[in-house]
């Protein structure tokens, strides 16, 4: 599953039809959940172990469909503590708390156990509207 949330979705909504001036987030953030959130929000975010939410930048490139490409790795720091199971990602706009932006099911889930390091590759985190 994935999309972006309804937060989004009012979000550009307004600002196309309705004429309300939506500003991006200057900087945007990159959740790990072991539960998935949906299009209102929820799900199980990471929390311990020195897990904090990395910073992304994207590329939008394209058309039919236009894609937004994560352009550098997102690291995140090694665990000190089990992760759990992570089976999604999110896209926020803050290092705490904030909006939910997009989510998705990661392609394949990942048990992050203490000492090891999470990482998403250049190219990895694909964003489409389909």
């Amino acid at each position: 599953m994935a999309g972006f949330s309804d937060y989004l979705e009012d979000k550009v909504l307004d600002h196309v039809f309705g004429g309300t001036a939506y500003t991006a987030p200057s900087t945007l953030y990159v959740a790990l959940y072991t539960v998935a959130p949906d299009d209102t929000g929820g799900g199980t975010e990471v929390t311990g172990g020195s897990y904090a939410r990395q910073t992304g930048t994207f590329t939008v490139s394209g058309t039919s469909p236009t894609t937004a490409t994560n352009s550098a790795a997102i690291e995140y720091p090694t665990a000190t503590a089990d992760y759990g199971t992570v089976v999604a990602v999110g896209i926020l706009d803050a290092s705490s708390g904030g909006n939910l932006l997009a989510y998705a099911d990661l392609t394949t889930s990942k048990t992050v156990s203490t000492g090891d390091v999470f990482r998403f590759d250049a190219g990895d985190l694909d964003i489409t509207l389909a």
